[in-house]
């Protein structure tokens, strides 16, 4: 497939934070914006986030006990 080149001006720690999760992934910077582009437009990122958030619906009450006993055992650690 034949690449296009795009610019962009970001904030600093913006550019920094992409570089760093590119290297993360062990992807080019535009690599990495590609994937997040595809992600984007094929809706991957909606149903992860909404997934995401019917998991923590269906478990908050196991969050709220474990903020709770957190709460009321200083120094111990939730589970």
């Amino acid at each position: 497939m034949a690449k296009t080149q795009l610019g962009a001006r970001v904030d600093a720690d913006i550019a920094e934070l992409a570089r760093k999760r590119a290297a993360d992934l062990g992807l080019s910077i535009g690599d990495y914006l590609a994937r997040l582009v595809q992600d984007d437009a094929s809706g991957l990122r909606a149903r992860a986030v909404d997934a995401a958030a019917r998991f923590l619906a269906e478990h908050q009450d196991v969050f709220d006990e474990a903020e709770d006993a957190e709460r009321s055992s200083p120094g111990a650690r939730a589970a």
